[in-house]
């Protein structure tokens, strides 16, 4: 069994040609595989499952195609979209997973999660975290209008650029001690996850971590067969950002 493992595209309509090299992914690399991890931060923004936007359409149909083709495909929310629900995945016709999920194959133990729970020394985004992530928070904010939603979500953007603009290179990266305990709380001798945007293979007490990068001029994916475990990356091209 073939998997591929992708996170942070933050696909948004201000970047098409990350768009189209997405769309080129899941017609190329992933159709010939069995299973799509999408580890979250997908979209740059998912402000609802009833975004009638012509990127959320698109992206939906594309995902619908890939499992359809009989390519499982894996939904782990990120700090950009956690409000996909329940509609998301059954009309893309993916699975949704917790925010740890324990996958075991070619005789591998391994824990994925976004990666954005590892970074405890970024304790205003932890404290943000836990407001959001709250089941009647997210009920609320479901609720709301459309148009109010696209502003709260323009909203947080701004504010999550200035902030991060203003932090310390290593308040955003992981905290070790935090690596290590998930992982021995999972017994899982790897780790995969993004969030970070420092693509890169670690070796802990615990074992092998690989972060995966995000996508603008490159785009980042892991590959796991039965004899290996890679990351790698493509060129998207000088227009990524256009």
């Amino acid at each position: 069994m073939n998997l591929l493992f992708i996170s942070d595209l933050h696909l948004s309509p201000e970047r098409p040609a990350v768009t189209r090299a997405f769309f080129r992914f899941l017609e190329q690399q992933a159709t010939r595989v069995d299973g799509l991890y999408i580890l979250g931060d997908l979209f740059e923004a998912w402000i609802g499952d009833d975004d009638p936007s012509t990127l959320a359409r698109e992206v939906v149909a594309a995902l619908r195609t890939l499992s359809d083709r009989g390519v499982a495909v894996y939904f782990q929310h990120g700090n950009r979209d956690f409000l996909v629900g329940q509609r998301f995945a059954e009309e893309t016709g993916c699975t949704l997973l917790p925010d740890y999920q324990i996958l075991e194959s070619h005789g591998r133990r391994l824990v994925l999660l976004h990666g954005d729970t590892l970074c405890l020394d970024d304790v205003k985004y932890q404290k943000f975290r836990r407001k959001v992530r709250n089941p009647v928070y997210r009920w609320c904010l479901r609720h709301l209008p459309l148009k109010k939603r696209m502003q709260i979500a323009s909203e947080w953007r701004l504010k999550s650029k200035k902030a991060n603009s203003n932090k310390a290179s290593n308040i955003m990266d992981v905290t070790p001690d935090e690596v290590e305990r998930v992982m021995k709380t999972f017994d899982a001798g790897i780790m995969i996850h993004g969030h970070t945007h420092r693509p890169a293979r670690h070796q802990h007490n615990a074992g092998e971590r690989l972060v995966l990068g995000d996508w603008a001029d490159k785009g980042w994916y892991i590959e796991l067969t039965e004899d290996d475990l890679r990351l790698e990356n493509f060129a998207i091209g000088m227009d990524a950002g256009q």
